[in-house]
């Protein structure tokens, strides 16, 4: 087994910011499912207008905006447009507090989307050219944490703000802290050389939009990547949009045991997650690199028993415990898929290349799985069951197994690959 390379003291302090840019990013995008209640009770909102929010609405913007930033990003400056992407979704989060009716809070979110599409992207990229093989799935783990990070602080800081006085404080307080962060990327980072790690980088060209646009959706690796991250965002995202919501209808918590006890299950389980999966693709990417598919693959299948323990639990303390391991293991495929792709294209590919990924997981998990799940809650309500939300995210358990079977068969082309190399 080879050493591991040396990584310089700064990379690992740019590592540091973009990841707490991811933060508020993350931040930003849950807020609404953080206070879904409180919002739901002022605005007068079902659950299917909640999902249409927080799912299609949103993602429209985000998944399809990120592709024409990424290829732009790949051509100029990625930390500033990482930048200003920044200033556009705090501003916007800033906007949704102050929205008074559903559309308002409507356009408000869809401008948060078209921000934080170009959040990530240039993220991954700047990663990718400070860290080389080898370390980027560390690297990318920690940088992961942005969204238990996030999520965490979110649920902690804005249903103590929601509990105390009201959601809308919570969006433009966390709005003012974008701002301040989005100047504070363009001071202090810098831009490092693209494809600095990488065989030929110095002789590869610039590729047009059309020929990575092609160059993506024509590599199965890539497209299997996108689609296994896809499945499983369905869940988490479908589940997670409505996670709060469940308990405090369905397992009967509070603002304030949100605050404190969901916030700890999030922060802690989702950051295992990230950290443990980063470790381990790592080590075992060495010796195949068939470990980015099985690693998620087998994760999946233990995650999936105690996703439906966590429905079921009679009580929140103990759906808690179950949701806290479901976590763990549900996140293992962000890091696998995001240094998938970051390797197996060209450093001039590289933003764009992390767009496409986001814009085909995100359409489907981000866009698709709170938009079914509000739409399923509302069905089973019209049909007269007495817990509607409850046995809509049951209905959620089969695409666990979509998830997997196409991990797997991306295991097999990844070993194919290897042999035919």
């Amino acid at each position: 087994m080879s050493p591991e390379p040396t990584v310089d003291s700064r990379a690992w302090r740019v590592l540091s910011v973009l990841c707490f840019v991811y933060v508020l990013n993350y931040l930003d995008r849950q807020l609404l499912a953080i206070l879904a209640k409180p919002i739901q009770d002022s605005l007068h909102l079902t659950d299917g207008q909640l999902g249409l929010i927080g799912g299609l609405y949103f993602a429209f913007f985000y998944c399809f905006i990120a592709v024409p930033v990424g290829w732009f990003a790949d051509r100029t400056n990625r930390v500033t447009v990482l930048s200003l992407a920044c200033a556009i979704w705090s501003a916007a989060t800033m906007a949704c507090g102050l929205a008074s009716t559903y559309p308002q809070l409507v356009v408000a979110r869809m401008t948060v989307g078209f921000g934080e599409a170009g959040g990530v992207p240039p993220s991954y990229a700047l990663i990718s050219d400070m860290f080389p093989p080898g370390r980027r799935g560390t690297a990318f783990g920690i940088f992961n944490l942005g969204p238990p990070i996030g999520a965490a602080i979110g649920i902690a800081f804005g249903a103590s703000i929601a509990a105390a006085f009201d959601w809308r404080y919570a969006f433009i307080t966390i709005g003012v802290v974008g701002l301040v962060t989005a100047v504070a990327v363009r001071l202090f980072v810098r831009e490092p050389m693209r494809g600095r790690f990488d065989v030929n980088a110095a002789h590869a060209g610039k590729s047009g939009f059309i020929a990575t646009l092609r160059m993506f959706f024509s590599r199965r690796t890539l497209m299997l990547a996108a689609l296994g991250s896809g499945a499983t965002q369905f869940i988490t995202y479908g589940m997670g949009n409505f996670a709060i919501l469940f308990l405090m209808r369905e397992k009967g918590m509070t603002l304030h045991e949100v605050a404190i006890y969901y916030a700890i299950v999030v922060g802690v389980g989702m950051g295992a997650g990230m950290v443990i999966s980063g470790r381990v693709i790592d080590r075992l990417t060495r010796r195949s690199k068939a470990a980015y598919a099985t690693v998620p693959a087998l994760s999946l299948v233990f995650a999936m028993p105690l996703y439906v323990a966590f429905i079921w639990a009679p009580t929140w303390h103990l759906s808690l415990i179950f949701l806290g391991g479901s976590m763990m293991l549900n996140y293992f495929y962000l890091s696998s898929s995001v240094a998938l792709v970051q390797e197996e294209v060209r450093p001039d590919q590289r933003v764009m290349s992390g767009a496409l990924l986001l814009l085909v997981m995100n359409f489907i998990g981000l866009g698709l799985g709170p938009t079914y799940v509000g739409a399923a809650s509302d069905w089973f309500a019209a049909h007269g069951h007495s817990h509607p939300l409850q046995t809509a995210l049951y209905t959620l358990t089969p695409f666990y197994l979509v998830a997997i079977l196409i991990f797997l068969s991306l295991a097999r082309s990844l070993r194919r690959d290897g042999v035919a190399a």
